[in-house]
């Protein structure tokens, strides 16, 4: 059987690139996700991974050698890796164990561009796979790409105090008690979500994200120099911060070679090794997490209250979806395109809604076991009588970041999807109900949710929950449910509760909704913020208990109230049989 077109292109573009590696004395060559901003989406003209291995997840690192290639991501894209690039590279999910993955190169020269990795990447790197990697002075990826792409530059904007809560002036001075406290004389701020929080700027620099590209630095003297593409700069923006120096990007360069002895802050994660070189030879580093992740992540009462009433739009175009899927999927063809690009139109109805949150996973059957699906003409699925349907979308709302899945029942019969559901649908209500103590993290509250599932040996291999932002990126640190996440959880915090569970080749299932945590007088709960019904024909009753059933009938109650307005004659009947009790 020949080789597809795809898979010749990628052969070919990687043959060019392997004939490259003797001009630089190369064994190797790696290539990142992401671009100079370390943002989670990238726009199509920056993604070379994509261009180089097909492979279109948000998160992986290709690995180029003279006779082999290795793709690496993490267990949310292990299936879709090796069916979008698994016959060109060798798939190696993350984290890297040497005893699992048993990769050991010796001290191949592995060559990379300075731009597009952290220090603390390189080194972890370097020390699992036992490499030595060398930065280049340009990315030479560049010789390789012939595309010329058309690339509009669109304004940054603010955002005001009212929406937002805060005055950047009033949050510029929360960042100085930082600086002042740590004896810091200069902050890099390379994060584009962290400078957008602090300034309250947005830009549209990302299709699923009110991003603005730029770095920021701040000095001891509350002396604000922003570097962005002056193009996206218009008068009524510098008139709004006009306490603030704006340069073009390439300034950056400069003006870090001309700072001399100050002691330095930058971020870890998000500082590439090219600045951070130039900052060391003349200044001394302190290498932290940024400040701002951590005062980004405890929402207002302005920013809570906001979130609040764009869940209400958001949760009612998705049940006017639901509905249309209930009662339409036996009567006419839809697949996972059409059903995508009808609940873009329901989400669009409401004025407030500026764009997606990232790319809408629409999956049945087969399909829905990948679990960052992304459907495509090559993988188009008819929605089918017996099958379940996993729609997980989210949206960018003028003012507030949403993000939900719902597993639907396609007349299933199908008794182990439904008590696999129900045990999912158990985790998901016990993370709810967690009484949050003063040191619990996003570690304890992962095992709290998987408990039911693990009971019966079955699992699933992604996080429980991320942080959400307010207008901002849909996964948002340092907050999360995970199996390492230390960080406590704190009043206004704002994650998603996603439990689920995929069967590769069969199916894959998963409830999600967006909770915050909420003080109270003896300490913090969660609150739900999604409004939308889940699926009671999905739901062995008898395998839950009276508090579950007690839960659940509060919550689709509490949906039923939220929505009851928003729809049509038809759409309520549905509405108000979806919430009653089970």
């Amino acid at each position: 059987m020949g080789s597809t077109k795809e898979e010749v292109s990628e052969m070919e573009k990687i043959k060019k690139l392997k004939d490259l590696f003797t001009n630089y004395n190369l064994d190797g060559y790696l290539i990142p996700k992401n671009d100079e901003f370390f943002n989670e989406y990238v726009p199509e003209h920056k993604d070379n991974l994509k261009y180089i291995s097909n492979f279109s997840g948000s998160y992986g690192l290709a690995l180029i050698l003279k006779k082999k290639n290795y793709l690496f991501v993490d267990g949310r894209y292990t299936v879709q890796a090796n069916e979008q690039s698994g016959k060109v590279f060798k798939i190696i999910t993350l984290p890297l164990l040497k005893n699992k993955n048993n990769i050991n190169l010796g001290k191949k020269k592995i060559g990379f561009n300075p731009k597009l990795f952290s220090e603390h990447f390189i080194k972890y790197f370097s020390k699992k796979i036992g490499v030595n990697c060398i930065p280049l002075s340009n990315d030479i990826l560049d010789f390789l790409r012939k595309k010329k792409y058309r690339i509009t530059k669109k304004k940054f904007y603010t955002l005001d105090k009212s929406i937002v809560g805060q005055s950047y002036s009033s949050k510029l001075t929360n960042l100085k008690k930082y600086l002042n406290k740590n004896k810091i004389d200069i902050m890099l701020i390379t994060s584009s979500e962290n400078v957008a929080w602090l300034l309250n700027i947005r830009g549209q620099d990302s299709n699923f994200s009110p991003i603005p590209n730029c770095f920021l630095i701040v000095d001891k003297e509350m002396r604000v120099f922003l570097f962005c593409d002056l193009n996206k700069i218009d008068r009524n923006f510098k008139k709004k911060l006009k306490f603030i120096y704006i340069f073009e990007m390439k300034e950056l360069e400069n003006f870090l070679k001309r700072t001399k002895n100050k002691n330095f802050s930058i971020d870890g994660q998000t500082c590439s090794i090219f600045f951070q070189s130039i900052i060391k030879k003349n200044n001394k580093i302190n290498k932290v997490i940024d400040p701002i992740y951590f005062l980004k992540s405890q929402k207002n009462g302005v920013e809570i209250r906001n979130t609040k009433k764009i869940h209400e739009y958001d949760g009612a175009a998705l049940t006017k979806f639901l509905f249309w899927i209930k009662n339409n999927f036996k009567k006419q063809k839809i697949t996972e395109l059409t059903a995508q690009k009808k609940l873009l139109q329901f989400k669009i109805k409401f004025k407030k809604f500026k764009q997606l949150s990232f790319p809408t996973i629409s999956s049945t059957g087969p399909n829905g076991a990948i679990v960052h699906y992304n459907v495509s003409k090559k993988t188009n699925r008819l929605l089918e009588k017996g099958n379940i349907y996993l729609v997980d979308s989210g949206g960018q709302y003028r003012f507030g970041t949403t993000d939900v899945t719902r597993t639907v029942s396609l007349e299933t019969q199908n008794k182990k999807i439904k008590e696999i559901f129900t045990r999912v649908l158990k985790g998901h209500l016990n993370l709810s109900n967690f009484n949050i103590k003063r040191n619990t993290t996003g570690s304890v509250l992962d095992r709290v949710a998987r408990k039911n599932l693990r009971l019966n040996k079955l699992d699933y291999a992604h996080g429980t929950g991320h942080g959400v932002g307010y207008f901002l990126n849909v996964h948002e640190g340092p907050q999360s449910i995970s199996k390492n996440n230390k960080i406590k959880l704190k009043p206004g915090m704002i994650l998603s509760n996603e439990p689920g569970y995929y069967e590769k080749g069969k199916f894959g299932l998963r409830i999600e909704n967006l909770i915050y945590i909420k003080k109270i007088k003896n300490g913090m709960k969660f609150e739900n913020l999604t409004y939308v019904p889940i699926d009671k024909s999905l739901i062995i009753k008898k395998l839950l208990n009276k508090k579950e059933i007690f839960w659940l009938n509060q919550y689709h109650l509490h949906v039923y109230k939220k929505l009851k307005k928003y729809m049509n004659k038809n759409e309520l009947v549905f509405l108000k049989k979806s919430c009653s009790n089970i």
